[in-house]
């Protein structure tokens, strides 16, 4: 299975984000309480960090909240995302296949994968819960064509 279709697989199920038209991002002046609230009101693990909400320039997942509050206490929450968030951004094109993401993922230790066109331009967000679904679904099918082989029909 390729991102593409993790993508269209989203959009599909009614999920927010880019399939409503919008990517949710936020800006690197932003306060790291600010992005805490941002990813309990819309439910989310990771946001994007980007100036112009089209090019990925960091990112911060809930993980790396617990890590600053871990390391620095509450006084870190105003700190700007510019000097907390993850640097070191990887992403993916829509070519990808779905177990290629996956091992990425588990060997970076990193839960999402911003999703970027030619440009560098975000078409979207996939989480290591997209690729293991998506996986999932390829598998289920490729059971049911052998089944359906062994069985005759």
């Amino acid at each position: 299975m390729l991102v593409r279709q993790l993508l269209s697989m989203k959009s599909d199920s009614g999920k927010a984000g880019i399939e409503a038209g919008t990517i949710i991002t936020i800006k690197p002046e932003a306060t790291l309480a600010e992005a805490v609230k941002l990813l309990a009101d819309q439910r989310i693990g990771a946001v994007v960090v980007s100036s112009d909400g089209r090019t990925p320039e960091g990112i911060l997942s809930e993980r790396d909240v617990v890590r600053q509050l871990g390391a620095h206490g509450s006084g870190v929450l105003d700190t700007p995302l510019g000097k907390v968030m993850t640097r070191a951004v990887q992403t993916c094109t829509t070519g990808e296949d779905a177990l290629t993401i996956l091992e990425r993922m588990t060997q970076g230790r990193f839960r999402h994968l911003p999703v970027v066109d030619d440009s560098g331009h975000m078409l979207g967000l996939i989480s290591i819960g997209d690729a293991v679904s998506g996986r999932l679904k390829e598998l289920a099918a490729e059971k049911d064509a052998l089944t359906g082989m062994i069985m005759g029909s």
